[in-house]
């Protein structure tokens, strides 16, 4: 029988931005379903959420990179829980090197990972919206798909094309009730930050105009409200998130 709250769909919701979007969508009355990779991780992660009181978040595990996984996965999201209101696509991966140095492995799997994911995810979701007039769609790019980054042509490309799909889906659902954006965060405080030496960590910050580092929860009340039924005049923008360390 399907739930009776909205259902979100989080791609990498057990990741540590992925974590903070889930409580916040969840904590505004969503039944929340996050994607993961690793099977193990993922139960003992909904365990610590429930434990905290999330009792309306679920999992889904499938492959983004697999086209009919994503069709699959969504059909099998869409039966337990009800029709896909919101769209959150914050799975992805690095694989860095200059580009004289990457394989075209490095290249293929962060494009699968990060860019045809939010192919394969809006192909799946896309016809249900239409059909219900109703969805919200939100990209979580990152601050080095608008400004590049050395080492990075691969993971910067993907970021950057995120928003191009962006801002076409955007026109093709305007009149549709479905509303499409990006997000670009800059430096958050999540584990993978916080893991880097010390010296080299407050070297960044300083690159910071606000001093400090943005975090999970930051960005999870943005994509919240970008969520909600009342932003839908806000539709193929990208919203910059980096504490004014890119500005354009």
């Amino acid at each position: 029988m399907a739930n009776q709250a909205p259902v979100a769909w989080v791609t990498g919701g057990t990741g540590g931005i992925g974590t903070a979007i889930c409580r916040s969508l969840a904590d505004a009355g969503y039944l929340v379903v996050a994607g993961y990779h690793n099977p193990e991780k993922a139960k003992t992660w909904l365990a610590s959420q429930q434990a905290d009181g999330y009792n309306n978040i679920a999992l889904s595990g499938v492959d983004l990179a697999d086209h009919q996984a994503c069709l699959q996965g969504a059909q099998q999201i869409i039966e337990e829980h009800g029709p896909i209101s919101v769209l959150v696509n914050c799975a992805g991966i690095t694989r860095d090197g200059t580009m004289k140095k990457m394989s075209y492995e490095q290249w293929h799997e962060v494009i699968d990972t990060n860019l045809n994911s939010v192919f394969n995810t809006c192909r799946s979701v896309i016809e249900t919206m239409l059909e219900h007039g109703y969805g919200r769609i939100i990209n979580i790019s990152s601050i080095n798909g608008r400004k590049g980054q050395f080492g990075q042509v691969n993971y910067a490309a993907a970021k950057a094309g995120m928003h191009g799909l962006t801002m076409s889906l955007a026109q093709e659902t305007a009149t549709k009730g479905i509303t499409v954006n990006t997000v670009s965060p800059g430096y958050i405080a999540t584990d993978m930050i916080m893991n880097i030496p010390e010296k080299v960590r407050e070297a960044i910050r300083e690159t910071i105009p606000v001093k400090r580092y943005g975090t999970p929860e930051e960005i999870g009340r943005l994509v919240t409200f970008l969520a909600d039924k009342e932003s839908g005049f806000i539709t193929g923008a990208n919203i910059d998130i980096n504490g004014g360390q890119f500005m354009g």
